[in-house]
């Protein structure tokens, strides 16, 4: 029988400097805060040219392994799982302004998230953390009438929500959503009044989670995030009215 035929394909010499730059830095050969050896040196390692060398620390630094200062040398960065998100933000808005129904299940994926957030939140909750949502409800008070402030407030009370578990993924992904989302956030609750819904709907989220009853948690989140899905839109696209099955405040 033929061999079946296995070609060799040539790799750019830029990739072939990344994937070592790459090895060097996962293998732990450079560490977190360590500077890179200069691109000169580099060049003598490797036998390539700047080029090369100059394309393999961009794609470095755009998958969030290196710091790159104008003046100085690549430096290796501390992965935390904040930059790992927002090494997502370009793909993401794209995908929502390219694909019809992207936003409808970020809508979606981000009820599901928050409700278990929420359960997990009023379990593990400390007077602090009751406290801190409590003035960020009050920033919210003190914002009403002014869309930016408001809204700016509202994604603080979801993220610190968030972090009470103490699991910073569960942070970096809810701040990583809802900054996807808001782009695609209207003016409709300022035009409407609805914002006075949005903070009785965080009060009784508080008030669950001051309480410890999970449940309660659970039951108001999504009643929360359900109305207010209504209100992230893409341009030119009118807003819909919140399932008739919820009821709000």
């Amino acid at each position: 029988m033929p061999m079946p035929t296995e070609q060799i394909v040539r790799r750019k010499l830029s990739t072939e400097v990344y994937e070592r730059l790459r090895a060097m830095i996962t293998s732990g050969q450079v560490r977190p805060g360590d500077q890179m050896p200069s691109e000169r040196e580099l060049m003598e390692r490797f036998g390539v040219g700047r080029p090369a060398i100059r394309e393999a620390m961009q794609a470095l630094e755009k998958s969030g392994l290196l710091a790159i200062q104008h003046g100085e040398r690549a430096r290796v960065t501390e992965p935390t799982p904040r930059s790992l998100f927002g090494q997502l933000d370009d793909a993401a808005q794209i995908m929502l302004s390219t694909s019809p129904g992207a936003l409808g299940h970020l809508k979606e994926a981000r009820i599901f998230f928050e409700r278990g957030i929420a359960r997990r939140a009023a379990e593990t909750a400390t007077p602090a953390d009751v406290a801190a949502l409590g003035e960020l409800i009050e920033a919210q008070r003190r914002a009403l009438g002014e869309a930016d402030a408001f809204i700016a407030a509202d994604m603080r009370f979801h993220v610190r929500i968030a972090a009470i578990p103490g699991n910073p993924i569960f942070e970096a992904m809810a701040e990583a959503m809802l900054g996807w989302l808001k782009e695609y956030h209207t003016e409709m609750l300022i035009w409407t009044g609805k914002e006075r819904f949005t903070l009785a709907e965080h009060e009784r989220i508080l008030e669950a989670i001051a309480a410890r009853d999970a449940e309660a948690a659970e039951r108001a989140m999504v009643e929360h995030l359900e109305r207010s899905a209504a209100l992230y839109v893409h341009q030119g696209v009118e807003a819909v009215s919140a399932p008739s099955t919820r009821t709000t405040a």
